[in-house]
């Protein structure tokens, strides 16, 4: 009886969260996007289906280069870095480690030392998950984990950030930045549109009886971009320089 009762609390509990984000979504986005928001969390509960949009932006747009004296950016070094390993900041010591010896950078914003946003870059194949691993054209730089701490949440530093990676990355030679969004999470697509990313192309994921069925749209092949199981070796590297953008936002 205690089993069932546990089992049927954490339902009424997933079942709360899934009505809180769909009348979220409708709130913020109307009816439309709601509904389909519902359909895809019905279709997940009986496959592991995701739609992920893949996104590029290669042109920065200066109203997200403005400056004030209240924050400071650049690339995060180690020591930074390790100071915010913390559960707020969706920072582990393991997941630190394994990037940094990839050489992924880590660009950030600070308001008088602490840690307002970050997000991190990559010129290799990326793990997205524990099983599966994004790969692109080595032309272009890859943007993942974007993170704003609650705090600071409203004030666009997450555009702005992106914008002043991008700016370093295409003056280095770079075409660009690439990520994706899954396409029910309305509000970061939001975000990256405004900024200026454009979509170029989608890849849908379905797992069933334990295998992967990926799909990836006629337009990714344009970018290099594609979806497999399983982690491989890096097949690049990004230079070890030192990295000097400095600045405030």
């Amino acid at each position: 009886m205690q089993a069932a009762s546990i089992y049927k609390s954490h339902r009424v509990i997933r079942l709360s969260s899934l009505f809180m984000s769909i009348r979220e979504t409708f709130h913020h986005h109307g009816l439309a996007p709601a509904l389909a928001d519902l359909a895809i969390c019905a279709f997940k509960r009986v496959l592991r289906f995701k739609v992920l949009q893949c996104l590029y932006v290669g042109v920065v747009d200066p109203s997200y280069l403005c400056t004030n004296g209240r924050y400071w950016s650049g690339f995060l070094d180690r020591a930074v870095l390790t100071q915010h390993c913390l559960e707020e900041y969706e920072l582990s010591e393991e997941f630190l480690q394994t990037a940094l010896a990839r050489g992924d950078q880590c660009f950030g914003i600070l308001d008088d030392g602490v840690l307002a946003n970050y997000g991190w870059y990559s010129n290799l194949a990326t793990e997205i998950s524990e099983e599966l691993q994004i790969h692109f054209d080595c032309r272009y730089m890859y943007m993942y984990k974007g993170f704003t701490h609650p705090r600071y949440r409203g004030r666009r530093l997450y555009a702005v950030a992106m914008t002043m990676a991008l700016q370093h990355y295409l003056a280095r030679g770079f075409k660009g930045l690439l990520c994706y969004v899954e396409s029910s999470n309305l509000s970061s697509l939001k975000s990256v549109f405004r900024m200026g990313y454009r979509k170029f192309g989608s890849i849908y994921v379905v797992k069933a009886f334990g295998r992967y069925v990926i799909h990836c749209t006629r337009s990714c092949r344009s970018y290099g971009v594609g979806l497999e199981p399983g982690a491989r070796r890096p097949r690049r590297t990004l230079s070890q320089e030192k990295l000097s953008v400095r600045g405030s936002v």
